[in-house]
């Protein structure tokens, strides 16, 4: 365990993360993800985390690992088609991980979620955190698009709201 890691997670303040992400901007990236949504049969969910608890960072839980927890506990997953993209933001490793499910996952590279990844965190770097995950949005959503488009049955599976953890 990295003593720099520790103390980073531990004194990141939760109001840190909602300073970044007040309700104006959850709401258009929440507007964001709904206009995607129109355009495919998939559901993209945001989720944002502070630092990671004591328990997380003694047992060296890394942005992946909590992604993939998030993707689960979040219930991402649970889509008709196996088409839910989770966009997990990390602040405390300064972090993006895409977690998708198997349905879209057959057709999307890694190294395309690594793209849509370094490019979210570019714009974090610049502080622009809206443009940021407007971006990614829409890149998930025309990787969707292309593979699922819409249909005549289009429902709306999952919350379009970000969550933070």
């Amino acid at each position: 365990m990295s003593l720099t890691r520790f103390l980073r997670h531990l004194s990141l303040p939760g109001w840190i993360v909602r300073k970044h992400f007040p309700e104006d901007l959850l709401t258009r990236i929440e507007s964001s993800i709904r206009a995607s949504e129109s355009d495919h049969r998939g559901e993209i969910g945001i989720a944002i985390e502070g630092g990671l608890d004591l328990a997380d960072l003694w047992r060296g839980v890394t942005p992946r690992q909590r992604a993939l927890a998030a993707f689960a506990s979040l219930g991402i997953w649970d889509t008709e088609e196996n088409t839910g993209v989770l966009i997990y933001i990390q602040f405390a490793d300064h972090a993006v991980e895409i977690v998708a499910d198997r349905g879209i996952n057959r057709h999307v590279s890694q190294a395309q979620w690594d793209e849509i990844c370094r490019a979210l965190e570019t714009h974090f770097k610049r502080g622009d955190f809206a443009a940021g995950c407007e971006v990614a949005v829409r890149a998930i959503g025309e990787l969707i698009e292309a593979h699922f488009p819409k249909g005549e049955n289009n429902p709306d599976e999952l919350s379009n709201r970000p969550v933070i953890l």
